[in-house]
Formats: structure tokens, sequence, C-alpha cells
């Protein structure tokens, strides 16, 4: 293979790691905040979208691949641009310091634009990765922590609304995003069943079992988020009534009573749905700034 080969290879898998296809979950995440504000203009505004997405990513998913070298030698769905890569010993063992480089120049530009507060959102961020992925803690193979752990993504409420100078959102949005991550969550639990039975992971779903996991998809879906919403804000969270991820959950409670024998879909299936139903969240952008 060629040099100019081995770099593309080499990109791609960098890449992959960060996961473009979950990039919309974070840019939804990060615009929720500045909805209904005229932004565009700030260079802030951009430097953050940017940040959310590929840097973000590789922090997060490129650290849970790193640790779930073995497991993922079971799961189909790895070496995807949706479900992460799948990387030789040498390529993950390279990985950790290209994590780190990409990071320092955002954390620079973030503590002079936000101050020390900038490092301590960037230590929150690293301690909730860490807590998931490293022993002993490890909270991605202790059922219920698993789930648990994905409010972390709240972490993105915060920057978006310190970058683009405007009041933090609502506590029924904080809510509605961490039952949003951990739905989102829990349908990849469903979706690994097997493979991380095989791999001998504990995971959430794997205690319950496939029929109660889909059941519980189906409770902390964006309907049942609507309904804990106080009567007079819930015309500003439309998620539960219109976005393909309340599809989802609808399909999970349908499997659930129909087809409780059939444990994860196949690959094809599982990522038009996840797909489907990140790109499809929506806040109403004036709910975010009542």
């Amino acid at each position: 293979m060629t040099r100019l080969g081995r770099l593309a290879e080499e990109i791609g898998f960098v890449v992959k790691a960060a996961r473009p296809g979950f990039w919309l979950t974070s840019i939804w995440f990060y615009l929720v905040p500045a909805g209904g504000r005229n932004v565009f203009h700030q260079p802030e505004f951009w430097l953050g979208l940017f940040y959310v997405t590929f840097p973000l990513g590789l922090l997060i998913y490129g650290w849970n691949d790193i640790v779930d070298f073995e497991v993922d030698r079971f799961n189909p769905r790895k070496g995807t641009y949706l479900f992460g890569a799948r990387g030789t010993p040498e390529r993950l063992a390279r990985l950790p310091w290209r994590i780190a480089l990409v990071q320092v120049p955002f954390a620079v530009l973030f503590t002079l634009l936000l101050g020390p507060r900038a490092l301590a959102w960037l230590a929150a961020l690293i301690v909730a990765a860490a807590l998931y992925n490293c022993r002993p803690f490890a909270f991605k193979g202790r059922p219920g922590l698993d789930l648990l752990n994905q409010a972390g993504y709240l972490l993105v409420f915060v920057l978006a609304s310190w970058l683009n100078h405007v009041s933090q959102v609502p506590w029924f949005t904080f809510v509605f995003g961490a039952m949003f991550a951990m739905h989102s969550h829990l349908f990849g639990e469903i979706m690994d069943l097997e493979p991380d039975r095989r791999a001998g992971r504990r995971s959430l779903a794997g205690v319950l079992g496939a029929r109660p996991a889909k059941w519980l998809l189906v409770e902390v879906g964006p309907r049942s988020v609507a309904r804990r919403v106080p009567r007079r804000k819930r015309g500003l969270v439309h998620a539960g009534r219109d976005a393909p991820v309340a599809r989802s959950t609808l399909f999970a409670g349908r499997d659930a009573v129909l087809v409780s024998r059939l444990e994860c879909c196949g690959p094809g299936v599982n990522a038009l749905g996840v797909a489907r139903g990140y790109a499809g969240a929506n806040v109403v952008a004036p709910a975010a700034n009542v």
C-alpha cells in the first residue's frame, strides 16, 4: 500500500472513531440553548458547533473504542461511520495521543473565551467519560449506571449557553435531554444484546432481557417525558409527538408485544432506526429560552 493509501486509512479510522453518524445528536444538543437567538454572526457559535462534532465525538467515542477492543470483535456493526471504529491494537494504541492533540487547541480557545470555567467543563467531561470506561468504576459494565452516565451529554447544553451568551435551558429541557440520551443508549444496548452476551459484558438491557428492556425503552421515551413536563410548557416540547425517535419508541413497544423473541434487528434496520431517531428529535427553538 502506498503512503497516501495508508494515510487515507488512518484518517478514515480516526473519523470512524468519532462516529459521524452520532454528530446530529450532539449538534441538536448544542443548538437547543441558542434556539430563537441570532447567533450565527458570532465566531464562538461556530467554534462550539464544530467542537461538538469531530473533537467531542473523538474524545467520548474514541475512548470507548480503545477500551472495548475485545468486545467489539463480536459486534458486526463496528467498523462503520455510524457505530464506531474496529481498529487494530497498533491503531488503538496511537489513538489516545491523537485524542489529546485534538482537544488541546479547543481547551486553549475555550479558556480564552470563558475563563477557568472552561477547564472545569472539560474536567467534568473527562470525568464522565472516565467513569463510563475506566476501572474500577467502568459504569459501562454496571447495569443502571450505564444508563445514568449518559446524562453527561447535558454538558453540551452548558457549553452552548456559555459560548453563545444565553441563559441555561429550563429544568424540564435538562430532564428531556437526559431521558433522550438514556433512551438512545438503551436502544443501542438492545441492538448489542448478542455481541455483549458473547463478550461477557453486563448491560442493563442484558440483565433485563430483550422484552423488558424494550418496555423500559418505551417508558423513557420522549412521550413519557412530555407527560412529566408542566402542562403549560408541554407545547414547547414536540419530540414526543413529531420526532422519528418517538416512532422508534412505538416500534419498541410493538416489538415487545408482537415479536418478543426477536432480541435485535438486522444491522441495516438498526442503523436506519438509530439514524432516523437521532436526526429527528427536536425541541422547538424558543423553548430553550423561556
